[in-house]
């Protein structure tokens, strides 16, 4: 039970923490101006105007819609709002998902540590924002904090804690939606095949057809040029090798143009998928979900061509498994020096300081560090048995007084039975 002192001190180190992190964020450069906001803001007006979506670009840049037309016809309602109170609701969007992502995946933990839930809630939060790719995904105005709490969904209606038949027959939904939304989650789809999830898998791969139809019957002149030019067409993106790229692709591409790129970029794909095979069966098998999707995650980032920095929240649940496999006695003092290198290299924004035609050392460790970073969750995200199970309440201490020994009590002669023989 939490007496009045304690609670004034986690409140105190609390509010210290939120006014640390507001005052870092409000000061740290990288402010990126939700561009990509206003990427979505101008290509529905555009297309509301002229019929077209895949020829707007930002005035000023290159650089234009991207996503498959049903992601276009989920920002329509941007539409009937302006400029100020998009931006405003696209934040809040995107908060209360990290809300649910946090809640999803911390409040266990906490739970099952027997930790103050709002305390480890609230310094979990602060350590999310620092970090670089939420920080982006925020002041970008993407999208990629609603995608991870649409497939998260998913995992708590397949979870065994979660009992209500009714919603378990949705499981599946929100990876369908996040893979029509943006193509990389669709890994999540076979992520549910793998594991013998056939209900939610069924159910995923129906969602994302029935959503990809709609795009279809929203605009099929657009539908048609996204998936025979658009998909393929990667200079609309940018550059592979550009900083931001922290996938294989772009670490590959950072190399040199001397490597055979695609190639080596096909070889090094399949190798990661075949790892990721590999382990997620291995979680599966412990009935560590969390470790599972959280691999499902980073093998996303790793194979995608174009990772940009702010795709790469993909990779929060995997730091929290870290950390709470960190509080384990047996191996706690490397992997808690391992979380907070991680949290300090994801915070630093340090790919940002080489080139992309930078041919040394620094670019390949310094400039590559995210995709290194993800590369080394993937091959040694611990994995435990039955983490999620909650631990058996602690059995009160009473005071045991001495046995006494009490007499027998024996039958009267006259009950004995008589002797036989």
């Amino acid at each position: 039970m939490l007496t009045r002192g304690t609670t004034t001190a986690r409140t105190a180190v609390l509010a210290v923490a939120v006014l640390a992190t507001t005052l870092i964020l409000a000061f740290i450069p990288g402010h990126r101006g939700w561009f990509d906001a206003g990427v979505y803001y101008g290509t529905v007006r555009h297309w509301a105007a002229t019929g077209q979506l895949y020829d707007y670009v930002r005035p000023g840049t290159p650089y234009g819609f991207t996503y498959p037309p049903f992601a276009a016809v989920c920002m329509l309602p941007m539409r009937l709002l302006g400029w100020h109170p998009a931006i405003a609701v696209g934040v809040a969007l995107s908060a209360v998902a990290t809300a649910l992502l946090l809640y999803w995946i911390v409040d266990p933990i906490a739970r099952r540590r027997g930790w103050c839930r709002w305390y480890a809630f609230g310094l979990a939060a602060c350590l999310c924002g620092l970090s670089n790719p939420v920080r982006d995904t925020f002041s970008f105005g993407q999208v990629n904090l609603l995608l991870v709490a649409l497939v998260f969904a998913d995992r708590e209606l397949t979870s065994r804690h979660f009992t209500n038949r009714k919603w378990q027959l949705l499981a599946g939904v929100g990876t369908g939606l996040a893979a029509a939304i943006k193509l990389t989650p669709a890994l999540f789809i076979v992520h549910l095949l793998l594991t013998r999830r056939w209900r939610a898998a069924a159910t995923a791969t129906a969602t994302a057809l029935g959503a990809t139809g709609a795009g279809f019957l929203a605009g099929p002149e657009v539908s048609r040029q996204f998936w025979t030019v658009t998909l393929w067409d990667t200079d609309r993106v940018g550059g592979f090798a550009n900083m931001s790229n922290q996938s294989l692709q772009g670490l590959i591409a950072r190399l040199g143009p001397q490597l055979p790129g695609r190639a080596l970029w096909v070889a090094a794909s399949l190798a990661v998928l075949a790892l990721w095979a590999y382990r997620l069966h291995r979680a599966e098998a412990a009935r560590d979900s969390l470790a599972a999707y959280s691999l499902t995650g980073i093998a996303c980032c790793l194979v995608s061509p174009i990772t940009w920095v702010h795709h790469l929240v993909w990779m929060l649940p995997a730091l929290v498994v870290l950390a709470d496999a960190a509080l384990d006695r047996t191996r706690r003092r490397t992997l808690l020096t391992l979380c907070w290198l991680l949290q300090l290299v994801l915070s630093s924004g340090m790919v940002w300081l080489w080139r992309p035609d930078g041919r040394d050392l620094g670019t390949l460790f310094g400039g590559s560090a995210y995709v290194l970073a993800t590369l080394g969750l993937l091959l040694a995200l611990p994995i435990r048995r039955h983490p999620e199970e909650p631990r058996p309440p602690a059995r009160p201490q009473q005071a045991t007084a001495p046995a006494v020994r009490l007499p027998q009590r024996t039958a009267p002669a006259r009950e004995r039975p008589a002797p036989v023989g």
